[in-house]
């Protein structure tokens, strides 16, 4: 037995990593070894994932996320995948992944080289770029106008980092606040507490149409910084990204990225039957022919 044992110490010596690797593999390994996988939501970023009048996550992105949960049911065999939802704000996504807590975010989220080395960012499958919500017939056209007042920003957001740099680097004494969330921040500009919040400009034409008067709030200014959006998943996952990618390349080849696009950005949309009138930008409709996952800088 004594002999037995020795003779295969070598073999399970070898296999040890093999074992070690299994268990630390990808997303597609995680999912196929506990039969589940977990989405991230967001909870007021309008109209890529909210929450509607039932309480349910929805929109542009998460629609994106169960077309990518259709493609991971069929990689891992799980026909009856368990898909467990978890909200998250600016400030927790990037950890939340990290941990293994969620396992892809298709949010609001800026592709950036900063979180580049955190995060793994998929093709981008929008463009946006920083303006301001403001009181309709507030006298602000631009961030040199805000000189000296109150703004708002959310807490986590490239948004909030690009703005603070513009006040230290003008010199403009703004007083920049950090909120939890979208929500909360065009809430503190609805009761005065700011006077504008900087945000990506389609998340606030999408605040401003579901807000109680739409006609008391404006977006105002010209994109300061025009950035993608993109789905993060996991550093070093090749094979979920692969996935991934080629679920929206597929969408988008197919046309039906587009019908998407069209029933989020140009009809009426849950709760309130909203439509933001937003065209599909260039940068956009070019990224549909490049698939291009190319961060902002």
């Amino acid at each position: 037995m004594r002999m037995n044992a020795l003779k295969t110490l070598p073999l399970l010596t070898l296999l040890a990593p093999m074992f070690a690797l299994a268990q630390a593999g990808g997303t597609l390994d995680k999912v196929k070894q506990s039969g589940a996988i977990t989405l991230a939501y967001r909870e007021s970023s309008i109209p890529f994932s909210y929450l509607d009048d039932k309480a349910q996550p929805v929109g542009f992105a998460h629609e994106i996320c169960l077309k990518i949960v259709d493609e991971v049911k069929k990689a891992t065999g799980h026909t009856d995948l368990k898909v467990n939802l978890q909200s998250v704000t600016s400030a927790n996504r990037i950890p939340l992944l990290q941990n293994g807590t969620i396992d892809i975010e298709c949010g609001s989220t800026t592709n950036n080289s900063e979180r580049g080395k955190q995060v793994q960012f998929a093709t981008n499958y929008f463009y946006t770029g920083t303006r301001f919500l403001v009181k309709t017939g507030t006298q602000i056209k631009s961030i040199d106008d805000l000189k000296g007042k109150t703004i708002v920003s959310t807490s986590g957001t490239t948004n909030y980092k690009i703005l603070r740099n513009l006040n230290e680097e003008k010199k403009l004494g703004i007083d920049l606040l950090a909120a939890k969330d979208h929500a909360e921040s065009a809430l503190m500009v609805e009761s005065g507490r700011a006077v504008a919040f900087g945000m990506d400009d389609i998340l606030l034409y999408g605040l401003r149409a579901s807000a109680q008067n739409p006609a008391s709030l404006a977006v105002v200014g010209e994109p300061i910084q025009v950035e993608p959006y993109a789905i993060m998943i996991r550093l070093n996952d090749p094979a979920f990204k692969k996935l991934v990618d080629d679920t929206l390349a597929n969408l988008m080849k197919s046309g039906e990225f587009t019908k998407l696009y069209a029933r989020w950005f140009q009809s009426p949309i849950p709760p309130k039957g909203i439509n933001l009138n937003a065209p599909m930008s260039q940068e956009l409709v070019d990224n549909m022919k490049a698939l291009s996952d190319k961060p902002a800088t």
